[in-house]
């Protein structure tokens, strides 16, 4: 069969296949111009799921008359530029578009039109595109002082195979709606309206630029909630800045699409957040539960590469491993900053919502508490609590100064300046609930806490200290085993040898498809040592860290912890009751369960009230 050279107008139906896939697709290319335009205002409107009508508005810079025949050629764009050598760099694309491709691709597809005023330009002009056909350029009416107004009418007549494969007019619509609330997500500087078949289904104002501004817009495309459950970030490493808001832990939902990453404003989908956010929040919640995290990485142009994919959904970082440690790095810096504070959903099915539980002031330090007010808990009695190991330590986050009288001593001398209980974060103990729920009183509100949980928490953490602190015990192997694998997936495994004895599992190459295990973590016990290192070649590969191993080290110890803990049913003494208080107040993570289920529940005065209408 002969070689022949295809005409412009299919050359362009076969681009449009790459670029856009969907009408979501269409409505993506073209707000990312107007935002690269400098616009303020974007307002979308879609009919029939986008595929009957789709117009996009906006009041940036606008395109000089002169200017829109090549608006609609192939790989013509105002985007790049070349340098002083007259090369044109891909590798430092400061923009979110910059192919020329997506004019030309829609209306190779579609009927296209364009109408727009330049900045400072007295009138308005307009140019048609019908599959592939480009009318002439002519006067047009133009509702602003400058901008451009793009509309899409029956987006794939032109190519009808294609509108057999989209999916239905309500499935469409939504998918506009997500890419629409994407793009507001990274730039909450700009308003952005969306109509759907004449129903404004989106309106988001303009919001101030910074983190306020950026958790106001984050809370309106992700739920109100969401800003009271949220931790801020804010690291930089090596030039590499990362920015954004994640949940706590107790905010969690049922599946992954509530996680967003933004590489220098552009939205994008990569395995590497994922991976990030899945080790970061292992601790903490089960493996069918994710986080809710909008993530903002900023860095030098140079350093990723935005080129790797026609629809520009996905990036390549020049170094990953570094952009992956920072993202954990930073998640797991602010976990353990938030201390033992809950999610302020808790209690919403009984009370409807409360306030969270952090922002407490520390009371001042002090030797005791008042006896009259103390739940029964005094520093003498503290001893009492030696009957549950780890319960008798004063809260240090509370700043409690108390040294316990050694053995034959007298007291100390000098006053005791006494600090209420009340004060605390968590309160004073005052009852236990059919032997299982401790309930406290703080000074504004109610907090009931579950004892077994919480013991839990602490338990494993303390645990992981010393699993730490100590390295992981090893077991040798009676006969060495040898584990067959993929020349590259061995590779990679023995790459990482240094890091997996660490962990406790001892490998070594042999040969060049297969490693040889001569020792397992000792807490695993009996284990099947091939398919843990078949599960860590895996997770090696997808996510660049051996994620396998360390979450069985995880589960074990969380099964210790669990059995180790007070168990519900167990009767406790205020001085119990209050030890456990404190622990939690000076444990990072005490907010939830190893599983991430809330350890407290805390229930404002207020809400109270509410409820017995005294307000």
């Amino acid at each position: 069969m002969p070689i022949r050279r295809l005409p412009p107008e299919l050359i362009n139906r076969i681009a449009a296949g790459e670029v856009v896939e969907r009408p979501a697709s269409a409505v993506k290319e073209l707000v990312e111009n107007a935002l690269d335009a400098g616009a303020s205002a974007v307002e979308v409107q879609a009919d029939g799921g986008g595929l009957t009508r789709i117009l996009v508005a906006d009041d940036g810079a606008g395109i000089p008359p002169d200017e829109l025949p090549l608006a609609v050629e192939r790989h013509a764009t105002s985007k790049l530029k070349p340098g002083d050598d007259g090369d044109y760099d891909l590798l430092r694309i400061a923009t979110l578009g910059f192919r020329g491709e997506a004019l030309p691709s829609i209306g190779s597809v579609a009927r296209l039109s364009i109408a727009s005023r330049a900045t400072g330009a007295a009138d308005a002009h307009a140019i048609f595109v019908d599959a592939g056909a480009v009318g002439a350029v002519s006067p047009a009416a133009f509702p602003g002082p400058h901008g451009a107004r793009v509309e899409v009418r029956d987006l794939f007549y032109a190519t009808p195979a294609r509108l057999k494969f989209m999916k239905s007019e309500r499935s469409e619509a939504l998918a506009i709606g997500e890419e629409l609330k994407r793009q507001a997500m990274a730039h909450e500087a700009v308003s952005f309206t969306l109509d759907l078949d004449g129903r404004r289904t989106l309106r988001l104002p303009a919001e101030r630029p910074g983190p306020e501004g950026r958790l106001a817009r984050l809370s309106a495309v992700m739920g109100r909630e969401f800003s009271d459950n949220a931790l801020e970030l804010d690291q930089e490493r090596e030039g590499i800045r990362l920015t954004g808001f994640a949940g706590l832990p107790t905010y969690n939902r049922g599946n992954a699409a509530h996680q967003y990453l933004f590489v220098n404003g552009r939205p994008v989908r990569d395995r590497l957040l994922q991976g990030a956010l899945r080790a970061s929040y292992a601790d903490f919640l089960a493996r069918d539960r994710h986080p809710l995290a909008a993530l903002y990485v900023d860095l030098d142009a140079g350093l990723v590469d935005v080129n790797v994919h026609p629809a520009k959904a996905e990036v390549r970082f020049r170094d990953p491993g570094l952009v992956r440690g920072l993202i954990i790095g930073a998640l797991r810096h602010a976990l353990a900053a938030a201390g033992h504070r809950a999610s302020t959903t808790t209690a919403g099915a009984a009370l409807g919502g409360f306030r969270p539980g952090g922002g407490w002031t520390p009371p001042p330090s002090a030797q005791g508490f008042s006896a009259w007010r103390a739940g029964g808990w005094n520093p003498g009695a503290a001893a009492a609590a030696a009957i549950l190991p780890g319960l008798a330590e004063v809260s240090a986050r509370a700043e409690v100064a108390w040294d316990p009288p050694q053995p034959g001593m007298g007291e100390q001398p000098g006053p005791a300046e006494i600090v209420d209980p009340l004060d605390f974060p968590l309160g004073a103990a005052r009852a236990q609930v059919h032997e299982t729920y401790i309930v406290a009183q703080t000074r504004d509100g109610v907090v009931i806490v579950d004892q077994h949980a919480a013991h839990e928490r602490l338990v494993y953490e303390r645990m992981k200290a010393e699993m730490s602190n100590g390295g992981v015990a090893r077991q040798a192997l009676l006969l060495p085993e040898v584990v067959e694998l993929d020349p590259a997936e061995a590779e990679r495994v023995a790459g990482r040898a240094e890091e997996l004895a660490a962990l406790g599992l001892l490998i070594e190459p042999f040969g060049p498809g297969a490693v040889l295990v001569r020792e397992v973590p000792a807490l695993l016990g009996e284990t099947d040592a091939a398919a843990l290192v078949r599960d860590i070649a895996d997770d090696l590969a997808e996510n660049g860290q051996a994620l396998a191993l360390k979450e069985r080290l995880e589960e074990v110890c969380s099964t210790m912890a669990c059995h180790g803990s007070v168990r519900a049913g167990r009767r406790l003494t205020a001085p119990e009751m209050n030890a456990l208080l404190r622990q939690m107040e000076a444990t990072p993570h005490s907010g939830q369960c190893n599983h991430g289920r809330p350890t407290y529940v805390e229930l404002k005065l207020a809400d109270i009230e509410r409820l017995f209408g005294r307000r």
